[in-house]
């Protein structure tokens, strides 16, 4: 008998002994897991703010939303006012990525925001004259900044992205100038240095601007090719930094047109305004600054490439401007397999309907 209770104690011991490792094991797997984000192919809530990150409040905003990746603008290379321009961007994405996702278990995925296809003339690489839509053209200007932003986003220019000079400036820092305030490298470097995930590269859809289509004619160049070359260069210089940092793709979604090698370029792909638009770009209570229809032609267009990229495996993400149409977005996006966001023009802030 006294065997036998020996025998029962040392099973208990056991099993206690048992319990304690696989807890240890999965705290430690949970630990693990907090430290890195979901895969891009994982993510189902998003959201998108490029203006106001400076403004009190906002990071803590956005680190304690439940969303899974955030698209932000890096702020500091915004040298529009001084907020922006001595703005800790390091120390906001370190915040952010030390916040969970949905999920609880996982880190945020933090992702830069980035104008590949313009100038803005906010940013710390300009150093020329400004110019307003309607002037003439500065005689400083480089020759690779084109015309004034088609679409009414004040301060942008299209440019001329195969420019040696502009590649300096978003991927290979040479010849670059930002003193006496403080030195800069590229864009895609100081994303890197800050701690960034990746980069959401806007104006990809450049190559079908018509005074970006005139100058490559002029320099004997495709445009639609010359931007894919672009986005290899982007994806080749950031992974040989990070090799797991993140490509996504806004717009431009017949970039694949012809030219199936994009897909294996970039991780994702986002395309705002399917359904719903707006046109109010600053101030995010204006009315018109959401729920204004998308053609549904161009709808159809959007929907038509987007399956393409789909297809071959690409993440498909989407901003619609909705606020009173927001569930309607919400449920064609899903019914494609989307991953769709909504929110108002201006970016200025982030959103909880119907979500969270």
């Amino acid at each position: 008998m006294k065997f036998m209770g020996k025998k029962v104690i040392l099973v208990l011991i056991l099993i206690i002994l048992i319990f304690f490792a696989s807890y240890s094991f999965i705290t430690y797997k949970d630990h693990l897991n907090s430290q890195k984000p979901l895969k891009l192919s994982q993510i189902k809530y998003w959201a998108y703010q490029i203006q106001g990150i400076e403004n009190p409040g906002a990071v803590t905003a956005l680190s304690t939303s439940n969303y899974d990746m955030l698209v932000v603008e890096p702020t500091k290379t915004d040298w529009s006012s001084n907020n922006s321009k001595n703005f800790d961007t390091k120390s906001m994405v370190s915040m952010l990525k030390s916040s969970k996702s949905s999920d609880k278990v996982h880190r945020k995925l933090v992702i830069a925001y980035i104008n590949i296809g313009e100038a803005e003339d906010w940013r710390w690489y300009w150093k020329w004259s400004k110019w307003q839509s309607g002037d003439s053209r500065p005689g400083d200007l480089p020759d690779y900044v084109l015309i004034p932003d088609p679409d009414g986003w004040s301060g942008n220019f299209p440019v001329a992205y195969w420019d040696p000079e502009w590649k300096d400036i978003i991927i290979y820092g040479k010849d670059q100038d930002s003193s006496p305030y403080r030195d800069y490298k590229s864009t895609i470097d100081e994303a890197i240095d800050d701690g960034f995930d990746g980069v959401y590269l806007d104006w990809v859809e450049g190559y079908e601007n018509e005074a970006v289509i005139a100058e490559a004619e002029k320099q004997g160049k495709d445009p639609q090719v010359e931007m894919i070359k672009f986005i290899k260069e982007i994806k080749d210089y950031a992974k040989s930094r990070d090799p797991d940092f993140i490509i996504i793709q806004q717009n431009g979604v017949g970039l694949c047109e012809g030219h199936p090698e994009i897909f294996s370029l970039i991780d994702g792909i986002s395309q705002e305004a399917i359904w719903y638009d707006g046109t109010a770009f600053d101030d995010w209570d204006a009315p018109n600054g959401y729920d204004v229809p998308t053609d549904p032609e161009l709808t159809a267009y959007y929907i038509n490439y987007l399956e393409k990229y789909k297809e071959a495996g690409v993440p498909v993400f989407n901003c619609e401007y909705a606020l009173n149409y927001s569930d309607d977005a919400y449920e064609k996006s899903y019914n494609l397999g989307f991953i769709p966001y909504c929110t108002r023009r201006s970016l200025s802030n982030i959103t909880t309907v119907p979500l969270f």
